[in-house]
């Protein structure tokens, strides 16, 4: 079983659902706004992506954040996504503990989700 973890009215995490949807791909969606996310999730995630990877720094979330408000380093990220999940780069999608996908491209959902 696949886990989405995003926000629903982000234009790319909808263009995402429709591609999984159309291929048939069952998943569970996490909402950032609703449900929120725990330190631990974020930790787990850091032991396969740098926090670099995880930020979405073209995001609006990010634009609207001060210099002072964004993290120098990985403390400063972990504390920022909980705070702020909206800038956490999605969708990321989870299965077994693994992260399997960041962010949405067509061509690298069709190798992750159809071998």
């Amino acid at each position: 079983m696949y886990t989405l973890y995003a926000i629903p009215n982000c234009d790319t995490v909808k263009k995402a659902r429709v591609w999984l949807a159309g291929h048939g791909v069952d998943y569970q969606f996490h909402d950032y706004k609703k449900q929120g996310i725990d330190r631990n999730r974020i930790e787990h995630w850091l032991t396969q992506k740098p926090w670099e990877e995880l930020v979405n720094r073209a995001g609006t979330t990010w634009k609207k954040l001060s210099d002072a408000d964004k993290p120098a380093d990985m403390e400063g990220a972990i504390a920022l996504m909980i705070a702020k999940p909206s800038v956490i780069r999605r969708p990321l999608i989870e299965s077994n503990g693994q992260l399997i996908a960041l962010g949405f491209k067509a061509d690298e959902y069709e190798k992750t989700f159809t071998t």
